[in-house]
C-alpha cells in the first residue's frame, strides 16, 4: 500500500516525556545560518573540538555532541542524521558513506567501507537495452533499478561499537526534534528545486508531494517537517540498525524500489539483511615532508587524489604564488595522468585484481611524471602499472556531483573525515519513510564489456560500484595529525581536493583561503575554469599551452580542518552553506 508523505506526517508522533530521549530539547540548533552562492567566510578557530559540515543544522548537532564529550564518531553520526534530513539532496541514510578515523591515542588510521552494493539479482547487463546497448543516463538514474543496498547505517554502527562514548539514542535527538518540529528550508535546497535538476523527483511519490506542495517547489523559508523520518528516527534510536535493515522499514523500501513507477529493480529484503561494512586500512603515500592518506578502493578518489601529489612532488610548486597559471598547468597535466589510470583499474578489490600498491609505486609515478611537459597532453596513455598482467576495458559510469563531506576533531584529538552520498542531486527520487534512497549503482559502468575486454567496474550482484569520494588526512613529519579535507563534486572530487592539498601543504595557505581559491579540473579531457573567478583572466594562457578550455561554475563543497599551533582552524566552502563550530579559543 502507497502512502504520501503527506498523509504519514499525521501519524501520531510519539511522546518525548515519556522516553530517554526527552531529557532535554536542543535548542541549541533551532535557529540556522541561510546561505546560497558564493558568500566569504572567515576561518573559525577552537582550541578543544570542531565539526565542519554542508549546513548548519548539522554543523550545530555535531557540535552539540561534542560539548557533551562525545567522540568524532558520535559527531559524525549525529551530523549525517541531521544532514538526511536538512540537505536531502545530496547524502543520506539511503546511501553510503567513506569514513577514515584516526585515533589519537593509539595513532591507529582504520577506514569504514559503508558504500552500497548491488542486490544479488543484478547482472551486468542491468543498464542496458533490449538491443544491448547502455540506456540514456536519464533511463538508468530515475527509478529502483538504479538503488544499492545503502550502507551508511552499518558503517555507524560498526563505529560507534569501536569508537563511540555517548549512548546511540543520544546521537539521534537533535535530526528527531527537528524532523518532528521542523527546520527551515534553506536558499539552496529552493534553488536546486526550482532548477528540477532531477526529473524523477517531479513524478514519484511521496517525493513530489513532500518537495513540491501543490506543485511548486518548496520556498526558502519555510517550515518544513518530515514526521515519518522522526518516527523511523525514533525506532533506530531505540531499537538499533535492524529497524533499518529489518522489520517494517525493509518491506517498505523493497517495496518502494520493487514497485516503482519508473524502472523497477530488484532489491530484495536478503540483501537488506545480509548487509555488512567493512573495516579496510587506509592508502598512504609521503607528500614532501608530510605522509597524505585516504580512502581504500572501492574509492578511486583516495588512489587519484594520492597519484596527484606524488605526481607533483618534482616540481617546486611553493616558489609560485597560489593559484599561478604556471602552477595550475603542472596541475592539470597531473590529473590527466591520475585520470587515465582511474578509468581502467579501479573498481570492487573484492571482485576484481585492484593494483593499488603498482598505481601508487614511487618508481612508476616518477616515471609517469616525466611525461608532464610545458605543453597539455591530449594523449596520455593508460599507464601499465602491473607489467601487462590486466588488461581491463574503458569505464563509462556515471558520477554525479550530489554529496557531502564532514570534516571533525573531537577534545581528545580523534579525528573524523567522512565523504557521504546518495549520487545524484535527490538519489533515484524513490523515497520511503522520509529518505531518499540512493541511485548508486550508475556508479557502475553502464556497459560491462568493451570489444572483448571486461571493464572493472561493471555491475555484479554484491559488488560495490567504483566511487570518486576522497575522505583525506594529512600528518605531519613526527607523525601528529595536521589537516582533515574533504569534498562533494562528482569525479571533480579528485581535482578539489587536491588543489587544496596543495594550497595549504605547497602555498602555506590556511584551510579556508585554500578553500576559497578559484577552482580548476582537468579529467583527462578539457581543462575547466570557475565561472565567475579570476582565473577566467588566465584563459588565453591556457589556450597557448594547447588546453580546450571550458567555463563553468564549480561547486565544489570542501570542509577542512587544520590543527597548528595547539588550535583547530576550520574551512567551508563559501559556494555552499556549510560552516565551521567548535569551542571558540576566545
Amino acid at each position: 500500500m502507497k502512502h504520501t508523505l503527506a498523509s504519514l506526517s499525521v501519524i501520531a508522533a510519539f511522546s518525548f516525556s515519556t522516553n530517554t530521549l526527552a531529557e532535554e530539547k536542543t535548542t541549541e540548533i533551532r535557529e540556522p545560518e541561510a546561505a546560497t552562492g558564493f558568500q566569504s567566510k572567515e576561518a573559525r578557530i577552537a582550541e578543544k573540538y570542531m565539526v565542519v559540515a554542508a549546513n548548519p543544522y548539522a554543523s550545530k548537532a555535531g557540535q552539540l555532541m561534542l560539548s557533551k564529550g562525545g567522540s568524532a564518531v558520535d559527531a559524525m553520526i549525529a551530523t549525517q542524521l541531521v544532514l538526511t534530513l536538512v540537505e536531502p539532496q545530496s547524502s543520506g541514510i539511503g546511501g553510503g558513506a567513506f569514513i577514515l578515523h584516526y585515533d589519537k591515542k593509539s595513532k591507529e588510521l582504520i577506514t569504514f567501507d559503508g558504500r552500497e552494493t548491488a542486490p544479488k539479482g543484478a547482472s551486468p547487463e542491468l543498464f542496458l537495452d533490449d538491443s544491448g546497448n547502455a540506456v540514456r543516463w536519464i533511463e538508468a538514474v530515475v527509478g529502483g533499478r538504479s538503488v544499492g543496498v545503502p550502507g551508511i547505517l552499518h558503517a555507524f554502527k560498526s563505529a560507534h561499537d569501536k569508537y563511540g562514548k555517548l549512548p546511540w539514542q543520544t546521537l539521534f535527538k537533535p535530526a528527531i526534534e527537528l524532523a518532528r518540529d521542523g527546520f527551515i528550508v534553506s536558499p539552496r535546497l529552493n534553488m536546486l528545486l526550482e532548477k528540477r535538476l532531477n526529473p524523477g523527483l517531479t513524478k514519484l511519490s511521496p517525493a513530489k508531494e513532500y518537495f513540491y506542495p501543490n506543485g511548486e517547489a518548496l520556498k526558502t523559508g519555510t517550515l518544513l517537517k518530515n514526521q515519518p523520518l522522526a518516527n523511523l528516527y525514533f525506532k533506530l534510536a531505540t531499537q538499533g540498525i535492524q529497524a533499518f535493515y529489518e522489520g517494517q522499514n525493509a518491506t517498505q523500501l523493497i517495496e518502494a524500489v520493487q514497485k516503482s513507477e519508473i524502472a523497477p529493480g530488484t532489491l530484495a529484503l536478503s540483501d537488506l539483511a545480509n548487509y555488512e561494512s567493512k573495516t579496510r586500512s587506509a592508502i598512504c603515500t609521503s607528500y614532501r615532508v608530510y605522509k597524505v592518506c585516504s580512502m581504500a578502493p572501492p574509492s578511486s578518489g583516495g588512489i587519484a587524489v594520492l597519484q596527484m601529489m606524488k605526481l607533483l612532488e618534482p616540481f617546486e610548486l611553493g616558489k609560485y604564488k597560489a593559484n599561478a597559471p604556471e602552477a595550475l598547468h603542472l596541475f592539470t597535466q597531473a590529473s590527466r595522468l591520475a585520470f587515465a589510470d582511474r578509468d581502467f583499474y579501479v573498481a570492487d578489490p573484492d571482485f576484481v585484481k585492484v593494483p593499488t600498491n603498482e598505481l601508487l609505486n614511487e618508481q612508476y609515478l616518477q616515471g609517469r611524471s616525466k611525461l608532464i611537459s610545458e605543453m597539455d597532453n591530449h594523449d596520455f596513455p593508460v599507464g601499465d602499472p602491473t607489467a601487462g598482467k590486466l588488461a581491463y576495458a574503458m569505464n563509462d559510469s556515471y558520477e554525479l556531483p550530489s554529496t557531502s563531506h564532514v570534516s571533525i576533531v573531537d577534545a581528545d584529538g580523534n579525528a573524523i573525515s567522512m565523504t557521504s552520498s546518495i549520487e545524484m542531486a535527490f538519489g533515484s527520487t524513490v523515497m520511503v519513510n522520509g529518505y531518499l534512497l540512493n541511485n548508486q549503482l550508475t556508479d557502475f559502468a553502464l556497459s560491462p564489456k568493451s570489444g572483448d575486454k571486461w571493464v572493472a567496474n561493471r555491475v555484479e550482484a554484491h559488488k560495490r560500484p567504483r566511487s570518486s569520494m576522497a575522505p583525506v588526512m594529512v600528518f605531519n613529519k613526527d607523525g601528529s595529525l595536521k589537516l582533515v579535507v574533504g569534498s562533494p563534486g562528482g569525479s571533480r572530487i579528485i581535482n578539489y581536493v587536491a588543489q587544496t592539498l596543495v594550497g595549504v601543504l605547497d602555498w602555506g595557505l590556511s584551510p579556508q583561503a585554500a578553500i576559497d581559491l578559484p577552482k580548476i579540473t582537468n579529467r583527462n579531457k578539457y581543462t575547466t575554469l570557475e565561472k565567475g573567478t579570476e582565473l577566467v583572466g588566465h584563459v588565453q594562457f591556457f589556450e597557448k599551452k594547447g588546453h580546450e578550455v571550458q567555463i563553468r561554475d564549480l561547486n565544489s563543497g570542501l570542509h577542512a580542518i587544520e590543527i597548528k599551533g595547539g588550535h583547530l582552524v576550520g574551512g567551508a566552502d563559501p559556494r555552499r552553506e556549510g560552516i565551521a563550530l567548535g569551542e571558540s579559543s576566545e
